[in-house]
């Protein structure tokens, strides 16, 4: 049904807008969320990135072009204002450089083999340095990055040289000299949130999943799943969170239902133990094994089937 707003003026009833999710809107909504986690120079202007490159030394006359394109594609979709190449300026264009050059390392957690060698080191040495050497050759003293809750990056302008410099830092917190690694600072703003809830609404609604029972805890862990993995879309791999998000979802609703099925074989085996009546589910399934077998016995007196000693098998009708 549409809500109708009337014109005092000329009476007309006209249909309200309805807004529908699509992927523009969520990307704007992720750029928001990933900039509360940001610092730049300026940060009403060095948000908005051009272009995205995977390393600095891309940034080339070929990048440069492909920029100016693409912001005036932006431009044209946000104002309807038409604009050439040469009215846009080198030293204007912004780059994304994918990096984790900022972000700092810590001790890999060791897996449980490696720790059962290093505890059988410690009892053969009693020397560190050698220790310390065997540790480095088994791995144990890796180190890694610090867990992010999406790829972090550079953003780059050009200056009057032709260099590029940095102008915005992910993941930090103040001046992009005196400043510090962060991680907690920023967060996911309140529009992209109520898209995740729709998106979950809209999902559980689907014919193959609406008739469960526990359909509440499925849209429940789908969204605990997106606020985990929300902002972990990569914009330099795809444009298309929407299905990014819907595969997100489907996976949390498929790992409820096996969850589900699990508990409900163990149920109604104890409840089949105990000589009582299992589920309807386990009673249909039975029932209809039965009439399968039955039809089976029917087809092999026909002469269709061969019995054998793991049951009815299809004759196989290809030999004479």
């Amino acid at each position: 049904m549409y809500n109708y707003k009337h014109n005092k003026e000329n009476s007309v009833a006209t249909p309200k807008r309805v807004n529908y999710l699509n992927n523009k809107d969520i990307l704007k909504e992720i750029h928001k969320s990933k900039t509360t986690y940001c610092s730049f120079v300026n940060n009403d202007e060095d948000h908005q990135f051009d272009i995205i490159v995977l390393d600095v030394k891309k940034i080339n006359k070929a990048r440069i072009k492909e920029a100016k394109q693409l912001r005036i594609v932006r431009i044209k979709k946000e104002t309807g204002e038409i604009i050439k190449p040469r009215q846009i300026e080198d030293t204007d264009l912004i780059f994304r450089v994918m990096t984790w050059e900022h972000i700092p390392k810590i001790p890999k957690k060791p897996t449980k083999a490696q720790l059962k060698k290093r505890a059988k080191l410690e009892e053969l040495f009693d020397d560190e340095e050698l220790q310390r050497e065997l540790d480095d050759e088994y791995g144990i003293t890796d180190q890694v990055h610090v867990k992010v809750n999406f790829p972090p990056f550079y953003h780059y302008k050009i200056n009057d040289a032709g260099e590029p410099i940095v102008i915005g830092k992910s993941h930090w917190n103040g001046d992009l000299e005196k400043g510090h690694f962060d991680v907690e600072h920023g967060a996911m703003t309140p529009k992209l949130a109520h898209m995740f809830i729709k998106l979950c609404e809209r999902y559980a609604t689907r014919a193959n999943w609406r008739g469960y029972t526990y359909n509440d805890e499925m849209r429940g862990q789908a969204l605990l799943q997106l606020s985990q993995i929300g902002l972990q879309f990569d914009e330099s791999k795809s444009q298309n969170p929407f299905a990014y998000y819907t595969a997100a979802i489907t996976n949390s609703f498929t790992r409820v239902l096996n969850l589900e099925k699990k508990h409900q074989n163990i149920r109604d085996d104890i409840l089949e133990n105990e000589g009582l009546n299992p589920s309807w589910t386990r009673q249909l399934q039975g029932k209809g094994e039965k009439e399968e077998e039955l039809q089976k016995h029917i087809r092999h007196i026909r002469g269709d089937f061969v019995k054998g000693e793991e049951g009815y098998v299809e004759k196989d009708n290809s030999t004479k």
